[in-house]
Protein backbone atom coordinates (compact mmCIF):
# COMPACT_ATOMS: atom_id res chain seq x y z
CA UNK A 1 0.00 0.00 0.00
CA UNK A 2 2.27 2.80 1.31
CA UNK A 3 4.68 4.54 -1.57
CA UNK A 4 6.45 5.96 1.51
CA UNK A 5 7.64 5.71 4.66
CA UNK A 6 7.79 8.21 7.43
CA UNK A 7 10.94 7.68 9.98
CA UNK A 8 10.72 9.78 13.54
CA UNK A 9 13.10 9.46 15.79
CA UNK A 10 14.14 6.02 14.92
CA UNK A 11 17.55 4.56 14.62
CA UNK A 12 16.61 2.34 12.28
CA UNK A 13 15.99 5.13 9.47
CA UNK A 14 17.89 5.19 6.36
CA UNK A 15 19.67 8.22 6.37
CA UNK A 16 18.38 11.60 3.92
CA UNK A 17 19.90 12.28 1.04
CA UNK A 18 17.83 15.21 0.00
CA UNK A 19 15.77 18.01 1.44
CA UNK A 20 13.01 20.16 -0.58
CA UNK A 21 11.27 22.60 0.64
CA UNK A 22 7.08 21.95 1.40
CA UNK A 23 4.44 23.61 3.18
CA UNK A 24 0.82 22.52 4.86
CA UNK A 25 -2.18 24.18 6.02
CA UNK A 26 -3.77 23.79 8.99
CA UNK A 27 -7.54 24.84 7.71
CA UNK A 28 -10.18 25.45 10.56
CA UNK A 29 -14.30 25.50 10.05
CA UNK A 30 -16.25 27.21 11.75
CA UNK A 31 -16.72 24.20 14.00
CA UNK A 32 -13.64 23.91 14.89
CA UNK A 33 -12.79 20.80 13.03
CA UNK A 34 -9.46 20.65 10.86
CA UNK A 35 -9.44 20.07 7.05
CA UNK A 36 -7.40 16.71 6.46
CA UNK A 37 -6.85 14.06 4.05
CA UNK A 38 -6.01 10.22 4.37
CA UNK A 39 -3.20 9.81 2.40
CA UNK A 40 -3.59 7.04 -0.23
CA UNK A 41 0.40 6.46 0.18
CA UNK A 42 0.41 5.92 3.84
CA UNK A 43 -3.16 5.80 5.11
CA UNK A 44 -2.27 8.71 7.79
CA UNK A 45 -4.68 11.29 7.75
CA UNK A 46 -2.52 14.25 7.05
CA UNK A 47 -2.78 18.22 6.80
CA UNK A 48 -2.88 19.27 3.19
CA UNK A 49 0.25 20.79 1.47
CA UNK A 50 3.10 19.51 -0.98
CA UNK A 51 6.39 20.68 -1.89
CA UNK A 52 7.71 24.11 -4.31
CA UNK A 53 7.95 24.25 -7.78
CA UNK A 54 9.82 26.49 -9.52
CA UNK A 55 8.45 29.65 -10.31
CA UNK A 56 6.07 29.61 -7.05
CA UNK A 57 6.31 31.33 -3.52
CA UNK A 58 6.04 28.76 -0.43
CA UNK A 59 2.61 30.06 0.05
CA UNK A 60 1.36 29.73 -3.46
CA UNK A 61 2.51 26.27 -3.25
CA UNK A 62 0.42 25.92 -0.27
CA UNK A 63 -2.85 27.33 -1.30
CA UNK A 64 -2.19 25.22 -4.84
CA UNK A 65 -1.80 22.16 -3.06
CA UNK A 66 -4.72 22.47 -1.00
CA UNK A 67 -6.55 22.77 -3.76
CA UNK A 68 -5.64 20.10 -5.86
CA UNK A 69 -5.49 17.86 -2.70
CA UNK A 70 -8.81 19.15 -1.17
CA UNK A 71 -10.57 20.90 -4.15
CA UNK A 72 -11.16 23.82 -1.54
CA UNK A 73 -9.57 27.15 -1.91
CA UNK A 74 -7.79 28.84 0.84
CA UNK A 75 -6.41 32.42 2.08
CA UNK A 76 -2.99 32.21 3.97
CA UNK A 77 -4.25 33.68 7.65
CA UNK A 78 -1.04 33.05 9.83
CA UNK A 79 1.83 30.91 10.75
CA UNK A 80 1.74 27.88 12.19
CA UNK A 81 5.28 27.26 12.53
CA UNK A 82 8.35 26.13 10.33
CA UNK A 83 9.29 22.27 10.97
CA UNK A 84 12.39 21.51 10.17
CA UNK A 85 13.46 18.46 12.26
CA UNK A 86 16.39 15.99 10.81
CA UNK A 87 14.87 13.35 13.07
CA UNK A 88 12.39 13.26 10.80
CA UNK A 89 12.63 11.51 7.35
CA UNK A 90 10.58 10.30 4.50
CA UNK A 91 11.77 7.57 2.67
CA UNK A 92 10.15 6.73 -1.00
CA UNK A 93 9.75 4.02 -3.05
CA UNK A 94 12.04 5.56 -5.64
CA UNK A 95 15.30 5.81 -3.15
CA UNK A 96 14.70 9.14 -1.92
CA UNK A 97 15.40 9.81 1.14
CA UNK A 98 14.00 13.51 2.43
CA UNK A 99 14.58 15.09 5.76
CA UNK A 100 11.87 16.58 6.92
CA UNK A 101 11.04 20.64 5.78
CA UNK A 102 8.03 22.11 6.13
CA UNK A 103 6.60 25.22 6.97
CA UNK A 104 2.67 25.13 8.24
CA UNK A 105 0.59 27.56 7.62
CA UNK A 106 -2.78 28.44 9.13
CA UNK A 107 -5.62 29.28 6.53
CA UNK A 108 -9.26 29.46 5.89
CA UNK A 109 -11.59 28.81 3.15
CA UNK A 110 -12.90 30.97 0.78
CA UNK A 111 -14.58 28.73 -1.99
CA UNK A 112 -14.40 25.31 -3.83
CA UNK A 113 -15.84 22.14 -2.61
CA UNK A 114 -14.30 19.32 -0.82
CA UNK A 115 -13.18 16.55 -3.24
CA UNK A 116 -10.43 13.40 -3.06
CA UNK A 117 -7.34 13.39 -5.25
CA UNK A 118 -5.59 10.96 -6.60
CA UNK A 119 -3.48 11.31 -3.41
CA UNK A 120 -6.30 10.42 -0.72
CA UNK A 121 -8.33 8.35 -0.03
CA UNK A 122 -10.71 10.84 2.38
CA UNK A 123 -11.06 14.56 2.24
CA UNK A 124 -12.73 16.30 5.12
CA UNK A 125 -12.84 18.09 8.29
CA UNK A 126 -11.78 16.26 11.68
CA UNK A 127 -13.48 16.83 14.65
CA UNK A 128 -10.13 16.88 17.52
CA UNK A 129 -12.05 14.49 19.66
CA UNK A 130 -11.13 11.96 16.74
CA UNK A 131 -7.65 12.28 16.42
CA UNK A 132 -6.71 9.67 18.88
CA UNK A 133 -8.96 7.16 16.88
CA UNK A 134 -7.37 8.14 13.61
CA UNK A 135 -3.57 7.12 12.35
CA UNK A 136 -1.76 10.20 11.80
CA UNK A 137 1.90 11.01 12.25
CA UNK A 138 3.56 11.97 15.40
CA UNK A 139 4.80 14.52 13.55
CA UNK A 140 1.20 16.01 12.11
CA UNK A 141 0.14 15.78 15.53
CA UNK A 142 2.96 17.81 17.14
CA UNK A 143 1.11 20.85 14.21
CA UNK A 144 -2.36 19.65 15.50
CA UNK A 145 -0.97 20.27 19.73
CA UNK A 146 0.75 23.37 18.46
CA UNK A 147 -2.59 24.62 16.81
CA UNK A 148 -4.77 23.50 20.39
CA UNK A 149 -2.22 25.24 22.48
CA UNK A 150 -3.20 28.23 20.74
CA UNK A 151 0.25 29.53 20.80
CA UNK A 152 1.02 33.35 20.34
CA UNK A 153 3.99 33.08 18.14
CA UNK A 154 5.05 30.24 15.47
CA UNK A 155 6.58 27.52 16.40
CA UNK A 156 10.40 27.19 14.86
CA UNK A 157 12.23 23.64 14.96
Amino acid sequence: MSGRRDYYRDPSAPTANSLVPGGSALVIDDQGRVLMQCRADSGNWSLPGGTMEIGETLQQCVIREVREETGLDIEVTGLLGIYTDPDHVIAYRDGEVRQEFNITYLGRVVGGTIAVSDESIEVRFVDPTEFERIPIHDTVRLRLHHHAQGRSTPYLG
